[in-house]
C-alpha cells in the first residue's frame, strides 16, 4: 500500500486578527498570507511576535476578530464561521511532541487513526514509518528512542491521517543545535515526499532558510514579509526585516549623482556601478542610511581603512568580528577562522555591496526601503545639491 496524500489543498489567510481581552494591541493584526499546495511556509518571528498564535487560528484552536482562513477554498474560520479543529483534517506537531509513553510506536502513530480497520491501521502506520525513516521500530517506546527518533514519531503520527495540512511549531527547539539542522533538512524532504502543504514556527533563522519554500516575519502580531530567503535577505520589504534577518548594521550615507553613475557615500568609501540603488531624490539631499550585512564587508590587510575588532565571535570554519571605524560607525564581518585577531586589533577592510538597501534616517521598524530606479531614470537623474 502506498499512501497518497492531499496536495490539492492549500492555505488563505486574510486579513487575519486575533485580540484577547484587556490585551492594549491585537495579538494577529491584519495578518495575509496564501500557501500552495505541497508548498512549505515558515513564520519567524522574535518571542511574542503572533506567529504561535496565528498557527493555533488556523487550527481552530484560537477565536478570530475578523478575517477569515480557508483551506482548499473552503472557508473554516470567519464571519459567523467556525469549523472544529477535528474537522479541518489538520495535522499538528508540538515543541514537546506530545508522544504517549505508555504506548508503543505504533500505537502512537496510529492513535488517530481509530476509523480504520485493523489492516488497514497497521498498513498506514507502517507506510507512515517508512517516509520518516523508522521502520521496524513499532514495538519501540518512546523513553527508548533519541530525541531526533521522538520527533519523526510525531511527525509520522501527524502525516499518518492524510492531513490536508501541516502545523508544526517549533518541533526542534528541544534539540541540540546539530540534530537541529540536520533534522530540519530531513524533515523537510519528509514533509516533500508526503506531497503535503506545511506551516511551521520557528525562531531559528537558519531552520527557517533550510525548510521552507516561502518564510514570513512577524513583529507585533504584523507579517511584515512573506517571501523566498534570498528576497527577504537581499530585498527586506521593512526596516525590522533588514534588521532582523543575518547579520548587519545601519550606517548613515548619502546618494549622489556622479555623471550618469548613482554614488553611494559611506564610511568605508563610495559604492559604484551598483545595479540596485535609489534615486538620490529618494531622500532629502540624499542622506539615508544603508544596511551593511557581515558578508559586505571584507578583510582585507592591505585596503586603506582600517578599523578596530570591539567582538569576535568563533563560528567553526569563521569568525564574526564586530568592529569600529575611527569616525565611531560600527559594522561587522565574517572572517575565515585562521585569521584569529585579537580583540582590541585593528584591521584593514573594504566595502562590496551588490544589493545596495536604504532607509530614511530614523525610519521606524515597519519603514519600506526606498525602491531601487530603473538604470534609465538613474543616467536621466539631475545631480543633488550639495547639503
Amino acid at each position: 500500500m502506498h499512501i497518497i496524500y492531499n496536495a490539492a489543498m492549500d492555505l488563505s489567510v486574510t486579513q487575519l486578527t486575533i485580540r484577547y481581552p484587556g490585551a492594549a494591541a491585537s495579538a494577529v493584526d491584519g495578518v495575509t498570507l496564501a500557501l500552495r499546495a505541497g508548498d512549505i511556509g515558515v513564520l519567524i518571528g522574535p518571542s511574542g511576535c503572533g506567529k504561535t498564535t496565528l498557527l493555533r487560528a488556523i487550527a481552530g484552536l484560537e477565536p478570530i476578530a475578523a478575517g477569515h482562513i480557508a483551506l482548499g477554498g473552503v472557508t473554516v474560520s470567519g464571519a459567523g464561521v467556525h469549523l472544529p479543529p477535528e474537522q479541518r483534517r489538520i495535522g499538528m506537531v508540538f515543541q514537546d511532541y506530545a508522544l504517549f509513553p505508555h504506548l508503543d510506536v505504533a500505537r502512537n502513530v496510529g492513535f488517530g487513526l481509530a476509523h480504520l480497520d485493523v489492516a488497514a491501521r497497521r498498513a498506514r502506520v507502517a507506510e507512515a514509518l517508512r517516509l520518516v525513516g523508522l521502520d521496524g521500530l513499532q514495538q519501540r517506546y518512546p523513553h527508548e528512542l533519541s530525541g531526533g527518533q521522538q520527533q519523526r514519531v510525531a511527525l509520522a503520527r501527524a502525516l499518518a491521517p492524510q492531513p490536508r495540512l501541516l502545523l508544526l511549531d517549533e518541533p526542534f527547539s528541544n534539540l541540540d543545535v546539530d540534530l537541529r539542522e540536520r533534522l530540519a533538512h530531513e524533515v523537510r524532504a519528509i514533509i516533500k515526499a508526503s506531497g503535503t502543504t506545511a506551516l511551521f514556527v520557528t525562531h531559528d533563522q537558519l531552520e527557517a532558510f533550510a525548510i521552507g519554500d516561502v518564510i514570513g516575519v512577524m513583529h507585533q502580531g504584523r507579517l511584515h514579509q512573506w517571501d523566498d530567503a534570498y528576497t527577504l535577505y537581499h530585498r527586506p520589504a521593512t526596516r525590522f526585516v533588514a534588521e532582523f534577518i543575518g547579520h548587519g548594521v545601519f550606517a548613515p550615507a548619502r546618494i549622489r549623482q556622479q555623471g550618469d553613475e548613482v554614488v553611494v557615500e559611506t564610511p568605508l568609501g563610495a559604492l559604484h556601478d551598483v545595479a540596485e540603488c535609489p534615486l538620490p531624490s529618494a531622500y532629502p539631499d540624499g542622506l539615508c542610511e544603508v544596511l551593511l550585512r557581515a558578508d559586505d564587508i571584507l578583510h582585507d590587510d592591505s585596503a586603506p581603512v582600517k578599523a578596530q575588532i570591539v567582538r569576535k565571535a568563533f563560528r567553526g570554519a569563521e569568525f564574526l568580528y564586530t568592529l569600529r571605524l575611527a569616525s565611531g560607525e560600527t559594522v561587522m564581518t565574517h572572517v575565515p577562522s585562521h585569521h584569529d585577531h585579537a580583540v582590541g586589533e585593528w584591521i584593514g577592510i573594504r566595502i562590496a555591496v551588490d544589493h545596495v538597501v536604504t532607509f530614511e534616517r530614523g525610519a521606524g521598524a515597519a519603514s519600506p526601503p526606498a525602491p531601487a530606479a530603473p538604470r534609465g531614470a538613474r543616467e536621466a537623474a539631475q545631480p543633488v545639491t550639495a547639503a
